[in-house]
């Protein structure tokens, strides 16, 4: 096999659209093909269970089998129904088989092609016409919370949403709600009865009111599947053959309807791969693909593991990802074996700052830019939505195009306009707001403004709209702490008129360039060069990520990363948040004994997630944090500060606790600083259960660091030893 770009295995005419005229015959559409894509595209009878890695050409090998069926009077076009997940990936799928004269053949997403089934039965089982289609269902959420005397705000208001969705793609009723949430560790955004009662009312509502929602569509169609098999048979009639693309995202609920549209038959096609099972909260679940030889005892298996889209180099990280990974998506993953020529090796940079890696990146991709790689062909890929502020300020800085995917600018988003207007009435007004009373410095000044707006000390559990909502206003919190730092004697209005010059410089019309994107966002998509970036622990794995499983769909989301590159791939971290903060962050443990430097787990801390800077001298190595009562290893952040589970008894000495509470009210009045400012709740938890004796002891403690045990530590012995602080007047 000939080594092949990404854009080579489809001729081209000179107007760029592909595959100009249909083949003449059947084995014409062969041409071209590996030997994998042939023994798929010639595996027309049975079930076929194709395992395609990433960039191996699993869309081409199931159009042309196809088209290849069809040619050779195997297949009738109308009786084959071609399902997958987006209406991109569905408008693709038949546009390809229109070009290779399949044009009869139906490619659309389980939720359209159920939608059709659903109108055309619906007068013939229930009489009159289908109930309207309720586009959005977020209203009705509300009003079913109002009526359940439960306030949510807007971002509660779209998680609960999303749990709702959940637990019909899983099949859960609302009183099965609680437990199939304890069952799943499922982190839910308000108390699962609270959901499980807005559920059931929400499903009262539509009743009422004769709407139904897209789950519904679903559960319609599978309801009538089952009780009526004359319309069961009728459509077996029609569609005899079955193909479903990327398998290892359906839920239950798809796989339940499918079952039916195929009866007693097995003239299925399946594609998928488990490495990329990413979007889990949602009900999707790699089990039916991972079962397919269990359910289908005779089915084909076939592999594609030549990877067209990337270099040696990428294909070779992206392969050592998965090596160090577990569970049963792991015992099946795919060796993928690169067709393309070598090209240049990965990029690890490590930064000091956020800041120093947003321009760091930004330079890079200028110089990229400059060589002559289209900006369009550039991606910047990060966990989460609100990391994205950074990388639009650095590359607008560096005079670099870009496009936002999947999110708002972020001057755009809702929960930083309402932060924004805000501050700027807290700049005009301030001096009449008891809330800046207590308040000297700036930072703490835009801490209490956005207190209000839903900024905590603290982030909130789980993911969701809660969670985004949050992590937007604790980057303008950042932006702030950065802000001063530059100029010291600025003000709360000077920072507003800051926000305001980078909303409008960035509110230009979008243009052709750098696509910024989260991970999940850019599922499906390539570039010629990637930058993954802020690869560091608590951002990959992100924190809430607690059990294995959902660690390991963590590193599967950072494989679909690296798969995305074509050529240049550059990953990326910074050891503090700000400028001259403390080094105390890590890279991610994904990358051990993959980057320079670092060990693989299992030999020495690079298990953690440690090893040496790739810029600069060795740091010292920190392994992972275990349980002081049970042994168990720690990844929450609380829970680490403790030193022990949340569920473990505590030891805490309570009059210790309340004295330490007390002196540190105190120095945070002479401050003028938030108490969290000089230790947070759990890190006096702490000190109060280990009692520590000395600077040793106390600088093991997390959320003591060098400079607080410098500035408070004789304080905090002193009350550890039942002796009083030795008090400002009298520190070194």
């Amino acid at each position: 096999m000939t080594a092949a770009t990404h854009s080579s295995l489809f001729p081209q005419d000179p107007d760029g659209s592909q595959f100009v005229e249909p083949p003449r015959d059947a084995d014409a559409v062969l041409d071209g093909l590996d030997p994998e894509q042939r023994e798929v595209a010639t595996a027309l009878h049975g079930p076929v269970c194709v395992l395609a890695g990433a960039g191996t050409g699993k869309t081409r090998a199931i159009t042309h089998r196809i088209a290849y069926g069809v040619r050779a009077g195997i297949l009738q076009p109308a009786s084959v129904l071609a399902v997958t997940f987006t209406n991109r990936a569905a408008g693709e799928m038949r546009g390809r088989l229109r070009q290779l004269g399949a044009g009869g053949v139906q490619a659309r997403t389980f939720h359209s092609a159920a939608l059709r089934q659903l109108q055309y039965f619906w007068p013939k089982v229930v009489g009159g016409e289908l109930p309207r289609l309720l586009e959005r269902k977020v209203q009705l959420v509300a009003e079913s919370a109002a009526r359940c005397r439960i306030r949510l705000d807007r971002n509660e208001l779209r998680d609960v949403t999303g749990e709702i969705e959940w637990a019909k793609v899983t099949q859960t009723v609302p009183g099965d709600y609680p437990a199939a949430v304890a069952k799943s560790h499922r982190d839910a955004p308000r108390d699962p009865a609270e959901i499980g009662q807005i559920y059931a009312m929400y499903e009262q509502l539509k009743r009422d009111r004769s709407v139904i929602d897209f789950e519904d569509v679903l559960l319609l169609t599978v309801g009538i599947l089952q009780d009526r098999h004359d319309i069961a048979d009728q459509i077996r009639g029609q569609y005899q053959h079955f193909v479903v693309d990327e398998y290892q995202d359906v839920s239950p609920l798809q796989q339940r309807l499918l079952e039916l549209w195929m009866g007693d038959r097995e003239n299925l096609c399946v594609v998928g791969d488990a490495s990329q099972t990413i979007y889990s909260f949602t009900g999707a679940t790699p089990d039916h693909l991972l079962n397919f030889r269990t359910r289908h005892p005779s089915a084909t298996m076939v592999k594609l593991v030549r990877d067209y889209r990337s270099t040696p180099q990428v294909v070779h990280l992206a392969n050592g990802l998965l090596n160090q990974a577990s569970g049963r998506a792991a015992e099946h993953r795919l060796e993928l074996i690169s067709q393309r020529d070598a090209g240049p090796e990965p990029v690890y940079t490590e930064y000091a700052d956020e800041p120093a890696e947003a321009e760091g990146t930004a330079r890079r991709i200028r110089d990229l830019v400059a060589a002559g790689v289209p900006a369009g062909e550039i991606a910047v890929l990060y966990r989460i939505n609100a990391q994205s502020e950074v990388y639009e300020q650095a590359l607008a800085d560096a005079g670099v195009p870009y496009q936002l995917r999947g999110a708002e600018r972020f001057f755009e988003r809702q929960e930083v306009r309402e932060a924004g207007a805000a501050l700027r009435g807290a700049a005009r007004f301030g001096g009449n707001d008891s809330l800046l009373d207590d308040v000297v410095d700036l930072p703490s000044q835009v801490r209490a403004v956005l207190s209000t707006k839903g900024w905590t000390t603290e982030p909130p559990t789980g993911s969701g709209a809660v969670r985004d909502r949050w992590e937007s206003l604790a980057a303008l919190v950042r932006l702030a702490e950065d802000f001063v730092r530059a100029r010291p004697e600025a003000t709360l209005g000077d920072l507003v008129t800051e926000l305001d010059e980078r909303a409008a410089a960035q509110h230009a019309p979008t243009v052709q360039g750098v696509t910024l994107a989260s991970l999940h966002a850019a599922k499906g998509l390539e570039w010629d060069a990637v930058f993954l970036v802020g690869l560091t622990e608590g951002m990959m794995p992100i924190t809430y990520a607690k059990t294995d499983e959902q660690v390991e769909e963590e590193r599967r989301l950072l494989y679909v990363g690296v798969t995305r590159a074509r050529l240049h791939i550059s990953l990326s971290w910074a050891l503090s948040r700000a400028p001259g903060g403390r080094a105390s962050r890590r890279p991610t443990r994904f990358l051990s004994g993959l980057r320079p430097g670092s060990s693989a787990p299992g030999r020495g801390a690079g298990a953690a997630g440690g090893g040496a800077s790739e810029r600069g001298g060795r740091r010292k190595r920190r392994g992972p944090v275990l349980c002081r009562v049970c042994g168990t290893t720690l990844t929450d952040a609380g829970e680490m500060k403790l030193m022990r589970c949340e569920g473990c008894p505590s030891d805490m000495d309570e009059g210790l606790y309340e004295r330490l509470r007390e002196w540190r009210s105190d120095q945070a009045k002479q401050l003028g600083q938030p108490a969290y400012c000089v230790f947070t709740d759990k890190t006096l938890m702490a000190i109060a259960e280990s009692v520590p004796g000395d600077d040793g002891e106390l600088s093991r403690i997390s959320g003591v660091g060098g400079r607080k045990l410098e500035r408070f530590g004789a304080d905090v012995l002193a009350i550890c030893a039942g002796e009083e602080p030795v008090g400002e007047d009298e520190e070194s």
